[in-house]
């Protein structure tokens, strides 16, 4: 079997596992794909897309011949050389990534020098090593995933780089991943194990970063009445800064900055080091999300007994993942004051419902803005720019708009008799800033 056209193994079928599952099977390659869920696996070899993610359902259709599904590790094994780790990493009450799913998987390997792991999975610097370690006779090759969701096919097809790390004596295994990336035209970064791990969470937090400096710049700009939409136009013409992730709103969530930042921050604190700027980061994102109560109580005064409509619940449009969402914060917050909450996502509902208790959930955005005292824009998905806001205002009990996300056009909606509020913004002069990175 040659290298170009490989059988790949993929093991754990989530968001990212299976976007990588299918976009190797869309470059010719068989893949065998593993999950510990039967219904899962089940689902998926009927052809049913267990996620939401724009173009994945026609890749796994249109591959549907070159993809197996199964729960069984020793079929991934006996088909496959390499092997993509794609299990989830999620915190620990300590902060730290959670990383026994990972073990599970290495325990379940056969370390005989024919197979490769590589890992996808984002994991702390230093976790190939201590696989290794355990595992001397398993080649390592650490890969991590920079795929954003709503746009993780695209992402995949269309790397800006990829970035393989491989240590002294696994620089064949090394070789043997790039071969498989090299179709895609991305530029490829070959550097050592921890470094690939490092660029990661890196990546990540500086990311993560961004978005609280301009909430911050947001939340001063409020006080001096500055626009922070011209504010960030000029900053991002920098070409030392650019306009990437300089966009305002309630907060960052999902499942990789939340984690990923808090997990570099501890993985700095375990080793003697003490990253007080990504702890600043942190708690800026966790505040943000809380703001959005003081500009609804401005209005309103106390909020008990206000029925207040959450516009979008997934962290981000175009997924129906709630992992850290800002909705989940907010609600809890609008509960404790004693307001009564409505909510309408197109796609993550049946995701919030097990996570929202004591929201009504309503199946349109106008539904769910009858008879309300004000109405809170959280997911920017592009229905909402589309919705007959006229007519939403005469269904509403108080037309009144927080915009989270600096998503609509401020002009528009108070000629429509909305009263509008946005995330440092100049009502009388402010423009949609479109969506988030």
């Amino acid at each position: 079997m040659t290298e170009d056209r490989a059988t790949v193994g993929v093991i754990g079928v989530g968001w990212v596992g299976l976007v990588t599952a299918a976009c190797f099977a869309e470059l010719g390659h068989r893949v065998v794909a593993r999950d510990i869920l039967p219904e899962k696996v089940e689902s998926l070899s009927r052809g049913e897309t267990t996620i939401h993610e724009p173009g994945l359902g026609e890749l796994l259709a249109r591959n549907a011949e070159r993809l197996t599904f199964t729960t069984e590790m020793d079929e991934v094994l006996d088909a496959a050389r390499l092997l993509f780790v794609c299990v989830d990493t999620p915190p620990t009450r300590s902060g730290d990534a959670d990383l026994s799913r990972v073990r599970s998987v290495v325990e379940d390997l056969r370390a005989d020098g024919d197979h490769v792991l590589v890992m996808k999975s984002t994991v702390p610097a230093g976790t190939g090593h201590s696989i290794r370690r355990d595992m001397p006779g398993l080649s390592y090759v650490s890969c991590p995933e920079f795929l954003k969701e709503g746009s993780a096919v695209e992402d995949f097809m269309h790397p800006d780089r990829v970035v393989i790390g491989a240590d002294p004596g696994d620089e064949g295994a090394g070789d043997a991943v790039a071969r498989l990336y090299e179709p895609l035209g991305g530029e490829i970064v070959r550097t050592d194990v921890a470094s690939a791990e490092m660029i990661k969470l890196a990546s990540n937090a500086f990311l993560a970063t961004k978005i609280s400096f301009v909430n911050e710049i947001a939340n001063v700009c409020e006080e001096v009445g500055a626009d922070v939409g011209e504010v960030a136009h000029g900053m991002g013409l920098d070409a030392r800064i650019g306009p990437s992730f300089l966009r305002p709103g309630i907060g960052y969530g999902g499942s990789c900055f939340p984690k990923d930042v808090s997990a570099l921050k501890m993985l700095a604190g375990n080793s003697g080091y003490h990253f007080q700027l990504l702890g600043a980061v942190i708690e800026v994102n966790e505040l943000q999300k809380r703001r959005v109560v003081g500009k609804l109580q401005k209005h309103l005064g106390s909020l008990a007994g206000k029925r207040v409509a959450l516009l979008g619940l997934a962290f981000k449009p175009d997924t129906d993942d709630m992992r850290e969402a800002s909705s989940l914060v907010l609600a809890a917050r609008l509960q404790g004051e004693g307001a009564e909450v409505v909510a309408y996502d197109p796609v993550a509902a049946d995701a919030a419902q097990d996570l929202l208790d004591g929201v009504e959930f309503r199946e349109s955005a106008l539904e769910a803005l009858d008879g309300v005292d004000a109405a809170v824009l959280v997911t920017e998905w592009r229905e909402f720019a589309e919705l007959d806001w006229a007519a939403a205002a005469e269904r509403m009990s108080r037309p009144l708009l927080v915009d989270g996300r600096n998503f609509l056009d401020a002009k528009t909606l108070k000629a429509t008799g909305f009263e509008y509020e946005g995330i440092g913004r100049a009502v009388e002069d402010s423009v949609p800033t479109g969506t988030a990175d």
